[in-house]
């Protein structure tokens, strides 16, 4: 289910060698993207999991879409980031390490603050240690649009970070601060991709605290209300999954020294939950009846407003964003109503 959007220049440097990637939150959904686009690019992944947030069916659908030949060129070990000689061992069999393993949620980690600093700063200080002494070629690592914080000007750009607003936020700022650090100190190339409201197949819908695309697709599909918060005047960068996968392999072979860099990855542009409804339940309803959405306060946490400038990663990486929200939601909905046709027989 994954589109291709790779640019010609970093599909053929795939193909030509084949490499060895380490993939933390390979179960995942944004971790299973990138696996499947590896295994189709001829590479050799070594995944790791907890299933914390990962599901086993999310490696099962990776399977099924490159085939049992692809799939055999991946190693899926299940264990923590907070383990760390499993953490040095499978660092020592790769070129690349790709980091995707986090807590996500903004709402939850304020509510367990101890819990997301564990899993989201010594998990990630774990990884990055091992890959330093592992000596591997490059670390890129997942942060979040969420460093921004109260920082008010749009777009976002790289350098303007504001104070964090959540918890998860803080520790995302930690990451890139230790990123930084470690190129610093010990010549580890690092890059970190700012992600804003990635989207795509696979999202989980379910939970009190599951992305908002994923939730209303599915409630939506199912007959039910959804629920606004605030006066859906709240806008995101929303940014289809495909896109991160092209950013993340492009920021793996990108040539750098070793100081750190850390891009945006978003389409540079605003979608507000009003219109990202009107879309949703558009495609869901197609000739037949729309339903009007329900409202609720806004949540403790949250940021008001974001938008990405994208200028950094299309100059330093070569980055272009080939979905744009509107098909990807056509495509996320598709999905999901296929997994529900299936669910249901």
């Amino acid at each position: 289910m994954t589109i291709s959007v790779l640019p010609p220049k970093l599909q053929a440097k795939l193909e030509q060698k084949q490499q060895r990637w380490l993939l933390t939150g390979v179960a995942g959904f944004i971790g299973s993207h990138l696996l499947e686009s590896l295994l189709q690019s001829n590479q050799i992944v070594v995944g790791l999991d907890n299933f914390a947030t990962g599901k086993k069916e999310n490696l099962d659908d990776v399977r099924r879409i490159v085939g049992e030949s692809a799939y055999a060129r991946f190693k899926f070990v299940e264990g923590s980031i907070l383990n760390t000689e499993l953490c040095s061992s499978l660092c020592k069999e790769v070129d690349f390490v790709l980091h995707q393993a986090a807590l996500g949620s903004v709402s939850r980690s304020v509510l367990d603050p101890r819990r997301y600093n564990e899993a989201n700063v010594v998990g990630f200080l774990n990884m990055l240690i091992a890959a330093r002494d592992s000596k591997v070629k490059k670390f890129v690592y997942a942060s979040s649009s969420s460093v921004y914080g109260d920082e008010p000007n749009l777009p976002k750009r790289e350098e303007r970070i504001g104070n964090a607003l959540s918890p998860y936020a803080l520790t995302k700022s930690f990451n890139e601060q230790y990123a930084r650090l470690f190129s610093q100190l010990y010549s580890i190339p690092c890059v970190g991709l700012r992600y804003f409201n990635v989207f795509g197949p696979r999202q989980d819908p379910d939970g009190e605290y599951a992305a908002v695309v994923p939730r209303w697709v599915d409630q939506r599909l199912k007959g039910g209300l959804c629920t606004i918060f605030g006066d859906g005047s709240t806008s995101r960068d929303f940014c289809y999954v495909s896109n991160v996968v092209q950013a993340n392999l492009l920021a793996a072979f990108s040539e750098d020294a070793s100081e750190a860099e850390v891009f945006n990855v978003a389409l540079g542009d605003e979608t507000t939950l009003n219109q990202l409804y009107s879309i949703i339940d558009e495609a869901v309803s197609g000739a037949g009846k729309t339903e009007s959405a329900k409202y609720a306060d806004f949540r403790v946490g949250d940021v008001k407003h974001s938008k990405a400038d994208i200028r950094l990663i299309r100059e330093g990486l070569g980055f272009e964003p080939g979905v744009t929200v509107d098909d990807g939601l056509k495509l996320v909905v598709e999905w999901y109503r296929n997994r529900k046709s299936i669910s249901d027989t």
